[in-house]
């Protein structure tokens, strides 16, 4: 093998050695960038004592303490900072190594840890990327499901999948566009049949309406005014619900009416369980988007996932056989 005179002499350890050096690098960078060796410990799917013992090796091989320790608050030594510093480069270089060694591979490797909404995620993500999972058997896919906003930087997130207006937490991501969800105002033939059909959004606050409410946040339906402006509408609702297809079951049961995505409630407009209103006024609707970490080069497993969901979101959402 030729050698390269202008290189710098570097000492080589035995691989046992090298190999717990570099996991000890690992360990310490994710235990800084989460806050805690809790935090790390999980991400990492690891105990907490073996994290704990990792940072042990790490500072007496390094003879330099790294954190400052009490009862209640771990923070970094000026050692430590250093150490952080470098260490979060060269794991960015080893990172971008590997992305442009997998963008002369097939097979996809390596974990993909995937934050997505609850029932979005359920009905429309996860198949999509269980089925990319199924197509490369070296792939190890982390999904989590939750309707709160993760932060994709700070909890070690890989991807993550938002609906709505991106804002300013998604400094520090990139982003991708997927797809436009469109919603429907419904309601079950039953209580149209007691309270009328209403023929314009006007006519709405004479009606039981059932909203998304998660927190102090509802979810303010948007559609048009009299001019045909779409505009964010002051609803009264008895019925506030953090669930979106528990608030299906209740308009199916005849409780009000809903503002509800396509593809949630397709099955019930399909069989005549849920009756659509107000079809010839257009609604707002609903962008969503992949987000993750900016970095120089993308991951061949990253880059496929969102490529598929670009794919086959669209026609999942809008009902299109695959």
């Amino acid at each position: 093998m030729e050698r390269h005179s202008n290189s710098p002499m570097i000492q080589i350890s035995p691989a046992p050695e090298r190999q717990e050096r570099l996991d000890g690098i690992t360990v310490f960078v994710e235990v800084v960038r989460l806050g805690s060796f809790a935090s790390a410990a999980e991400h990492l799917g690891l105990t907490r004592s073996a994290v704990g013992k990792a940072m042990a090796r790490l500072e007496a091989r390094l003879a330099k303490r790294l954190f400052h320790r009490t009862t209640r608050v771990q923070s970094l030594t000026d050692d430590g900072h250093i150490y952080y510093e470098h260490g979060l480069r060269a794991l960015a270089e080893l990172q971008a190594a590997e992305a442009q060694m997998e963008s002369g591979q097939h097979e996809v490797t390596g974990r993909l840890r995937v934050s997505m909404p609850v029932l979005f995620g359920r009905h429309c993500v996860a198949p999509i990327l269980l089925d990319l999972a199924r197509q490369h058997p070296s792939l190890n896919l982390n999904l989590s499901f939750s309707d709160r906003p993760v932060d994709v930087l700070a909890e070690g997130f890989d991807l993550a999948i938002r609906s709505g207006v991106l804002g300013a937490e998604s400094e520090g991501l990139r982003a991708r566009k997927l797809v436009v969800q469109r919603k429907r105002v419904c309601a079950s033939p039953d209580y149209l049949a007691a309270h009328g059909r209403p023929q314009s959004s006007a006519e709405l606050a004479a009606h039981s309406i059932l909203l998304y409410r998660r927190g102090d946040r509802i979810n303010v339906w948007q559609l048009p005014d009299a001019t045909g402006r779409i505009v964010d509408m002051s609803l009264y609702s008895r019925l506030q619900l953090d669930d979106l297809e528990a608030i299906a079951d209740a308009a199916t049961a005849g409780l009000g009416l809903a503002w509800l995505p396509e593809w949630l409630v397709r099955e019930r407009l399909r069989t005549g369980s849920l009756v659509s209103v107000l079809d010839d006024q257009p609604g707002a609707t609903l962008q969503c988007h992949a987000v993750w970490p900016s970095a120089p080069h993308m991951l061949l497993r990253l880059r496929l996932a969102v490529d598929a969901l670009v794919e086959q979101l669209p026609k999942v959402v809008d009902g299109i056989p695959g």
